[in-house]
């Protein structure tokens, strides 16, 4: 029990984490019913255009308190600007194409940007190392935490700050709710749908972006891989709060960051469970979760918010 706030934190970081990701594929579903596979290395990208930012492009010994609100900008533009394209040129053309076209030209995308990393980033075959904020680690009684997790600990709620005042206050967020709701009559109204469309897309890029920026900080390293799992990972916290539901897919990924560091943690202390207390457990443990949520709540915790279109 004296863990457990330590467990607590690492899973509420883990979490913010998996519901900066998670966003992007909640908005573009509630806009278009598209399950966007590629997002997960969205998220990949924007973590090796930070990298890119830093290795080749700021002068050797840059400080990182410089360096990194550069890094964080190189890295929004690099993810913005593949998730724009992959927008304009992969899904637009199938907007009204059976709901399997997309779906599968997301998984061809996700694999081909993949392999576009592995193919031309330099020693891209290996993990590569990361920058790191020097300083640290904090300790605030049983808990500690490390500085790259301070990062997390300012991007997430900021973030969820600016979606949360940008779709409510601004006229281009109500007209994101209102495509989301309803497109054939939003346009009929004047909105055009094609800029929300783009617009989800850069947005939930630009938060990708940033918890890339985020788990390089964290773990100190970053591969071509990484947004595989840890997309499937955001998707699963986009069901838990409610597909559609954008404040749903943040509540939903602290949900799972928890639930699966709690499971990491404690599995292995039962009588007979060791072997599933183990770090490649965690995987399971979180796909075991949205199976029951599906099961006794198919709604997610919050409820969805996606417009019936048959």
């Amino acid at each position: 029990m004296n863990e457990l706030p330590q467990q607590l934190v690492n899973g509420l970081l883990l979490g913010s984490m998996y519901g900066l990701v998670a966003i992007g594929y909640t908005m573009v579903y509630g806009i278009v019913q598209l399950i966007n596979f590629a997002h997960g290395e969205i998220f990949m990208t924007g973590a090796f255009g930070a990298l890119t930012v830093y290795a080749y492009v700021l002068p050797d010994g840059t400080s990182m308190w410089i360096a990194l609100p550069l890094m964080l900008i190189g890295g929004i533009l690099v993810a913005v600007l593949v998730a724009v394209g992959a927008e304009r040129f992969a899904y637009r053309p199938l907007r009204n194409a059976p709901r399997l076209a997309p779906l599968i030209t997301a998984i061809g995308l996700s694999l081909a940007l993949q392999q576009a990393v592995w193919a031309w980033y330099p020693d891209a075959k290996s993990a590569r190392t990361f920058p790191q904020i020097g300083g640290g680690p904090f300790h605030i009684g049983n808990v500690t935490i490390q500085t790259g997790d301070i990062f997390l600990l300012i991007a997430a709620p900021v973030s969820m700050a600016f979606l949360a005042y940008f779709v409510m206050r601004t006229r281009t967020g109500r007209g994101m709710q209102a495509t989301a709701q309803d497109p054939d009559t939003a346009k009929l109204m004047g909105v055009n749908t094609d800029r929300i469309i783009v617009i989800a897309f850069a947005l939930g890029a630009a938060f990708a972006a940033v918890g890339g920026v985020a788990d390089g900080l964290k773990y100190g390293q970053i591969d071509f891989r990484m947004g595989f799992i840890l997309g499937l990972k955001a998707f699963t916290a986009a069901v838990l709060g409610g597909i559609g539901n954008i404040y749903g897919a943040m509540i939903g990924g602290v949900v799972l960051g928890i639930a699966e560091t709690l499971a990491t943690a404690y599995i292995a202390d039962l009588p007979g469970m060791e072997k599933f207390g183990t770090q490649s457990w965690a995987d399971v443990w979180a796909f075991v979760l949205l199976i029951l949520v599906l099961l006794f709540r198919p709604q997610g915790l919050l409820g969805e918010r996606v417009a019936d279109r048959a």
